[in-house]
């Protein structure tokens, strides 16, 4: 640097900062000898605010617009530097841009599988990600907090704490939200603005704001999601037995479009499988012409019921209630009824049902 070019660099006319990234959060004006010239423009565009350091203490903070640096509009400066009656040479300080614009698009997810237990499938492991926007709130706290002396300051120096703080809110709301894996999709929206709020205070702290954040997916490990997959399938056959012929099925499809011709040998047994399974289902599901047809119940037999176990069970015919009273299903004490009595009656005090406990001893004196 030649020497008009230092002397010009301590007498700085024009103070502003155009900004050619996307990234910078914040930058510390440069100049030699951080002198500044009494009655200097100082630029603050849209988007941008100033903070003026003197000494290592905050001074004063200006919003968009133009300003001629005196001590009109630099009040806790010039207390800080003494200045009673004004000032008319350089002065010494630091001036740092904060862009206040919203940074879109910051990304976060998991880095390692997380553990829940859903109310539906049990414990399952998930990974998500997705993408918030943020910007300065307080230029002043984040300039304590994390620029300090930092030239330029970017996003890529914050993002790390930042995605930490989402991770973390993530998983505390999934595991309190009590949802299962399959209403995720349709909360994703519910989830984002809920995480959002409750990571205010923690982006506070460092004089930032959480504007938007995004759910792009929460996933299961691949092995999970084929199985659900598989769930699926067969809920959508209905049985094991129409499940089997879906698989045999494909198979046969698979072996036949194999380029080197299949296995014939393969094909002709799942064939043969498959054919006797749909003959076995038609054969469950036809009734047999041939077969004689089942006798109707005799007219006027006894229809009994009884409480067994605390339950009612039956209708029973005679020879029923004397099997279940030959197995101790049925004992004396066992209320029962038909249609004519009047109420549940024990089964010993009943006069048809006599012989059926004409085999069964009575019980033991004293039991």
């Amino acid at each position: 640097m030649g020497f008009f070019d230092a002397l010009k660099g301590q007498f700085i006319d024009i103070i502003e900062w155009l900004d050619s990234s996307n990234d910078t959060i914040a930058y510390r004006f440069e100049r030699h000898n951080n002198e500044i010239k009494n009655g200097a423009k100082l630029i603050v565009r849209p988007g941008q605010e100033a903070v003026f350091v003197s000494e290592g203490q905050i001074a004063d903070e200006f919003p968009p617009g133009t300003y001629t640096l005196s001590t009109q509009n630099l009040p806790l400066l010039s207390t800080l530097q003494g200045w009673k009656y004004g000032f008319n040479s350089p002065f010494k300080a630091e001036v740092y841009f904060f862009s206040t614009k919203q940074f879109t698009n910051l990304k976060w997810g998991t880095s390692n599988p997380i553990t829940l237990r859903d109310p539906e499938i049990g414990p399952v492991r998930l990974r998500a990600y997705g993408t918030y926007n943020m910007r300065v709130a307080h230029p002043a706290t984040l300039l304590r907090e994390l620029v300090s002396t930092d030239g330029r300051f970017e996003t890529d120096e914050v993002s790390e704490s930042l995605r930490a703080f989402v991770v973390s809110q993530f998983v505390t709301w999934l595991g309190k939200s009590g949802i299962s894996v399959y209403d995720f999709a349709a909360k994703y929206t519910d989830i984002g603005d809920a995480m959002r709020t409750a990571l205010q205070p923690n982006f506070a702290d460092f004089g930032l704001e959480v504007m938007q954040l995004n759910i792009e997916n929460i996933g299961m490990p691949p092995e999970v999601e084929a199985a659900l997959d598989r769930r699926t399938q067969m809920g959508i056959l209905g049985d094991m037995n129409r499940y089997t012929q879906f698989q045999a099925a494909n198979a046969i499809e698979a072996s036949a479009n194999n380029p080197g011709g299949g296995n014939p040998a393969l094909d002709l047994a799942m064939g043969m499988a498959l054919g006797n399974r749909v003959a076995a289902n038609l054969n469950q599901t036809q009734p047999d012409a041939n077969a004689a047809p089942a006798p109707p119940p005799l007219p006027n037999a006894a229809v009994w019921y009884a409480a067994i176990g605390g339950k009612q069970e039956g209708p029973f015919d005679a020879a029923t209630v004397a099997a279940r009273t030959a197995s101790g299903d049925i004992g004396r004490e066992t209320l029962v009824w038909k249609n004519g009595m009047a109420a549940w009656t024990p089964a010993g005090q009943v006069a048809e049902l006599g012989s059926a406990f004409a085999s069964v001893p009575p019980p033991l004196p004293g039991a």
